[in-house]
This record gives structure tokens, sequence and C-alpha cells, in this order.
């Protein structure tokens, strides 16, 4: 039975294939990466397209500038080399094995050329050149997020807020008296770094190596025990910059930080709060040791100014973030300078406040959901919020065990209080308990996504 020429050259482009597939190097998940350099957004079907027809017009115009007499002679060659080419090799066989070659050159040559590319920008290899192209367009077409708030509440809400956007803004209070920070504080005349550090680690891309660097505590040398290696190298780099926001923005640059982290204000401020007892406790860290009921709180000086960059951050940001952290002391500081909570109350834009999963020694005891909104709404002199986040799951009874013993309790939601308020409630499991410990804490990626999950809806 005879077999016409389509049949053989079928049968000889199935050859060819089978044994490219056998010598290529070349996976599916290796071709499936070229056709990502063909996604949408990344700028790189247009350039290629504009490439293509520059080199186009350079060869037309050459070829017109002298006459295209060489190019006559090249495009005579080249009829006669095909016409000799077919004559051994039937067209049904040179055809395809030509266009196959050359896809295949042209592949291979692209793929090195990435390649190469990628090496020189990312030497480990632990990630594809062009998925870093599209995660950082991703990113860079998120939400102007605003975030504000201090201790470790802030830094666990970035850590999964940089994974949906690089449009993040931080801002973080200054108030800090203790620790490393308040020894910087008292001895060199520096803010406060210890909240704008663990923020910084919290936005890099490193992340985990560099919140291990910057955690870091000298436990030996003159001056040194106790002292963070991140304190210290956001001290050094206030120095050098001449405030502690260049230093943020020098180290972010250096850090490769997504997003900005900015401080409440460049002044030396300094919280005091009256208790219910008549006690008048100034100083941050004093506050919380004191175990009373706090009625009122300020700060010293009474009006200081915001950061020029935190106001216009709040006055174009589409989402604006507050907490979650200690009440008291890392929430309500910020609402403390007038430019700043006169900003967030003009803004028309989604706000949402996340609430404590536990109430807190010295700040909240006894507190209930609506208390928290309250407390912000009296140093507004209105209403900020547009709804509340809440956990929706308790604990586990080992982990309120833990906790009853040093008197703290889930914050309670009492729904019609929050209500006439004139707050919404989110109810999320966004906690994240330690099994060994009954520590709980906001898981950061859970966090994210309700937040981001309500921010759409709204």
């Amino acid at each position: 039975m005879s077999i016409s020429p389509l049949q053989q050259a079928i049968r000889k482009i199935k050859s060819e294939q089978r044994k490219w597939a056998t010598m290529s190097k070349y996976t599916p998940k290796q071709v499936n990466r070229w056709f990502k350099w063909l996604s949408p957004g990344l700028f790189v079907k247009r350039w290629l397209l504009i490439s293509a027809t520059g080199l186009i017009l350079t060869i037309l115009g050459l070829a017109i500038w002298i006459k295209l007499t060489p190019i006559n002679r090249f495009l005579e060659f080249t009829s006669k080399l095909l016409e000799t080419f077919t004559t051994y090799i039937p067209y049904y066989i040179s055809g395809p094995l030509a266009l196959f070659l050359g896809l295949f050159l042209l592949l291979w040559g692209q793929s090195r050329t990435v390649g190469s590319i990628t090496e020189a920008f990312n030497p480990e290899g632990d990630e594809q050149l062009v998925d870093r192209l599209l995660a950082h367009r991703r990113l860079n077409r998120g939400a102007k997020i605003v975030a504000l708030g201090g201790g470790t509440g802030l830094s666990t809400l970035l850590r999964g807020l940089k994974q949906y956007s690089a449009n993040i803004t931080a801002i973080v209070t200054v108030a800090d008296d203790g620790g490393s920070s308040g020894r910087l504080r008292r001895e060199i005349g520096v803010l406060p770094p210890g909240d704008i550090r663990n923020c910084v680690a919290a936005l890099a891309d490193e992340e985990k190596l560099l919140t291990e660097l910057f955690q870091y505590r000298f436990q030996a040398g003159d001056g040194l025990t106790g002292h963070s290696f991140g304190n210290l190298f956001l001290t050094a780099m206030t120095d050098i910059t001449g405030d502690l926001e260049q230093a943020i923005a020098t180290s972010s640059k250096v850090l490769a930080v997504r997003g900005k982290v900015l401080p409440a204000t460049l002044s030396d401020m300094r919280l005091w709060a009256e208790l219910s007892d008549g006690r008048l406790i100034e100083g941050e860290s004093n506050i919380t040791s004191a175990k009373g009921q706090i009625l009122h709180m300020g700060c010293t000086p009474a009006d200081p100014p915001a950061v020029p960059a935190a106001i216009r951050a709040i006055e174009e940001a589409e989402y604006i973030i507050i907490g979650p952290g200690s009440l008291y002391t890392s929430v309500i500081p910020n609402l403390l300078v007038p430019d700043i909570r006169e900003a967030l109350g003009k803004v028309d834009v989604p706000r949402i406040y996340v609430c404590n999963i536990m109430t807190q020694p010295g700040e909240t005891e006894g507190y209930t959901v609506a208390d928290h909104i309250e407390a912000i709404d009296r140093i507004c002199g209105k209403r900020l919020f547009d709804a509340v986040l809440v956990q929706r799951n308790p604990p586990s009874p080992y982990a309120l065990k833990s906790y009853a013993e040093e008197n703290c309790h889930p914050v309670f939601l009492n729904r019609e209080d929050v209500a006439n308020l004139g707050c919404r409630v989110v109810l999320a499991n966004v906690m994240d308990e330690n099994p060994t410990t009954g520590r709980v804490r906001h898981d950061p990626q859970r966090l994210a996504k309700v937040l981001l999950r309500w921010y759409h809806k709204s």
C-alpha cells in the first residue's frame, strides 16, 4: 500500500519531534516560563514588537541607502540555495525541518539570554526573573494602604499586607521609652527606633534574615548589653542623615523594603495618663506598669507636628487600617498628633480598626470591643472607623487559663453597643495560637487576607 507524501511528512515530523523531545533539556515547566514572558502587564510584548520593527526598518533603510545591490545579490543567492536544497530534500520534509529548527534556535537563544540576565540579578537562582517581574507588577498595582500603630501588632500586620501591595505606608508611634529604645533616647537624644525597626524588618524582602539581625541583642560589652543591632543601626543612620525620617528612607533603600515606614512625628513625644485613682503617670513604660484604669491620655508637647509625608500618605490613601496593638501605648499615641487625626477624619476611604484579641493589664482590663472604639473616638472627637475586625473563635481552654493567671481575657464583642457607635463588625478567625506557650497573636497571612477581602467588598 503506497503512502502519500503528506503522510510521509507527518511521520517524519513526528519522528523529529520524538528525537528532539529526548535530546532537548527543555521541560514543560521551562516552556511554561517562556510563555510567562507574554503575560499581560509585563510590557514585554510591545517592546519585542517595537524592537523587531526597528530592526526591519534599519535593514530596509540601509538597503535603500546602498541602492539595494547587496540585498538583491543576497536574495538571488538565497533563492538558488533554497532551490538546490529542495531538489535533494522534498519540500514537505525540508519545510517542517527548517521551521522546527528555527523555532528551536529562537527559543534556545531567548532562554539563554533570559537565563544570563536572571543569573546576574539573582545569582542564587531560587526564583525566576519572570516570576519576580510578575510579582513586582502585581504588588505595584496594589491598593494604597496606610497602617497606623506600633509595637509588635503593626509589624505583624505589615508582614501579611506586603504580599498584596507594595504601596504601603506604615505610620509608627515614637512614644516608646522603655528597653533599648528608652536607653538610646535618654543617653543619645534620638527618637525611639524600636517599633520602627520592627516595621522596617517586616516590610523587607529578606524578612527572616533581617528580622534575626535587627532583633539580635548584645549579651556583652560596655554599654552594648541589652541593645538590639537594629536600634543601633537606625541610631547611627539618624546621626549620619540628620533625622529619623531620612534615616528610615535611606535604610529602606538599602534593605529593599516594600513600601514606606514613617514616624508619626519628629518631636520628642512623651506620653502621660490620668488614672481613675487620681494619679498622673508620665512615660509610656510607666503607664502600663502603674496597673490603673486610664481616664485621660495626652502627650508632651501637647500638639506635636506630624511628619508631612505621613499626612500626604493619608490624603492619598485608598484604605486605612489602625491596629492591632496596645490601645493606649501603640494605637492612640498616633492619634495624639492633631494633624494625623484631622487627616484621618477627612478622608473618604474605607477605614477599619483591628481590635486586640485579649485585654491587656494596666491598659484595657475589662474592656469590650465598644470600649476600645469609644476610647479612640474620645481622642479624635468623632467617629473614625467604618468597621472593626474582631476575632471570631476564642483561644483554647489551655490558653485561656494561662491568660487568666495574668488577669487577661478575650475582648468581649457587644454587638449592640458597637452598632450604636456606627461601626460594622467584621468577624473572622485571624488568630495564631502557640500550642506550647498558649500565647495568641494575629496571624499575618490570615489577617491580611481578611482585611483585603473586606476592602474589595467595601
